[in-house]
C-alpha cells in the first residue's frame, strides 16, 4: 500500500459515523516502516476550537476503505 495514496486525505469517522476529520499525515516505525499513527486533522468549524490535530494509534482503525472508520466501545 503506498501510504500517502491510500490514506492521505481520507475521511474519518467515529463509531457514531460522525466526522473527524482528515488524515494529514501518518508516523512510521523507523526500523520496520509500519504505520503506527495516523494524523488526523479537523475539518469544518470544530478546528477553530479546538487543538486542529489529533493523534490516533492505529489500533484504534477498523475498518480502512473508501473512508477510515474507528473503533468503538464495543470493539475495544
Amino acid at each position: 500500500m503506498k501510504v500517502k495514496d491510500e490514506l492521505f486525505g481520507k475521511e474519518v469517522l467515529d463509531a457514531d459515523i460522525q466526522i473527524v476529520g482528515k488524515v494529514s499525515d501518518v508516523v512510521m516505525d523507523k526500523d520496520t516502516f509500519e504505520v503506527t499513527d495516523l494524523v488526523i486533522k479537523k475539518t469544518g468549524f470544530s478546528h477553530q476550537i479546538k487543538d486542529s490535530e489529533n493523534i490516533v494509534p492505529i489500533e484504534l482503525v477498523k475498518v480502512i476503505g473508501d473512508k477510515i472508520l474507528l473503533k468503538g466501545e464495543d470493539d475495544i
